[in-house]
């Protein structure tokens, strides 16, 4: 990922106009999501902030690993086998370790395994679609998974997601929850997608976009993927939940 902040000791302000607005036409859906009246900061409860706090212990053996963490034995996923890492890190690039990292995404054709997918490609019986990860004291994450397939959806005549991957990222309390979007470097489906057309500022596209990186590619197993997270600062990811981030 681009723009990856140095060390900086001064105050970082948050830029308000990183975020798209909550209404953009094009992104249909956004007509009916986008709020109707002031919205109001409800401040969370001690537990919220406090609990639970994630360890290994509730990682399970190939929760890193979406080839076979849904696989009959003997079998793997289907599709192209990537590597995707990186590092979570805050404004001033210092790592964020013990960082609960959850994945979801499509198969190689471009299907979710979910009851209400309504797209026609086959599904993948050896393909679940979701991991999860914790950092190290680096901050740095991997997970082994298959690229993800595009996928068109209804919203225009001919609109089509381009291939991504959901990130979910906890803090030390399941109510400190940040969730983005990965897309892959060279994507040409990328610039026609309406909800990325939301987004105003092209540097803040470029914070979601994950460079190819040859140096962590495994021959003739998988190519690799670098995308790195930063929480806040005004070089921050885009958090698609939280406007002003952490």
């Amino acid at each position: 990922m681009k723009n990856t902040p140095s060390a900086h000791a001064g105050f970082m302000a948050r830029d308000r106009a990183w975020h798209p607005p909550a209404l953009h036409a094009p992104y249909k859906t956004s007509v009916l999501r986008s709020p109707n009246a002031p919205l109001l900061s409800l401040p969370t409860s001690l537990g919220e902030e406090t609990g639970p706090v994630f360890g290994p212990a509730m990682l399970g053996e190939l929760d890193h690993d979406l080839i076979h963490n849904y696989a009959e034995p003997g079998e793997s996923a289907v599709g192209p086998r990537i590597i995707v890492h990186g590092r979570v890190i805050d404004e001033t690039g210092r790592p964020v370790p013990n960082t609960l990292v959850e994945v979801w995404q499509a198969n190689a054709g471009g299907r979710y395994r979910h009851k209400k997918e309504g797209y026609l490609a086959p599904l993948d019986p050896n393909f679940g679609g979701c991991g999860r990860v914790l950092t190290d004291e680096n901050g740095a994450y991997e997970f082994r998974t298959i690229q993800p397939g595009p996928y068109p959806w209804a919203n225009g005549g001919n609109d089509w997601r381009p291939a991504h991957i959901h990130f979910s990222i906890f803090g030390s309390g399941f109510a400190q929850r940040l969730i983005t979007q990965m897309y892959f470097e060279g994507d040409p489906l990328i610039a026609q997608c309406p909800i990325v057309g939301a987004i105003p500022d092209r540097a803040a596209v470029d914070t979601l976009v994950a460079e190819l990186d040859m140096t962590r590619t495994v021959p003739m197993d998988a190519c690799a993927w670098r995308f790195d997270i930063v929480l806040r600062g005004r070089r921050q990811t885009m958090f698609e939940n939280r406007l002003e981030g952490l």
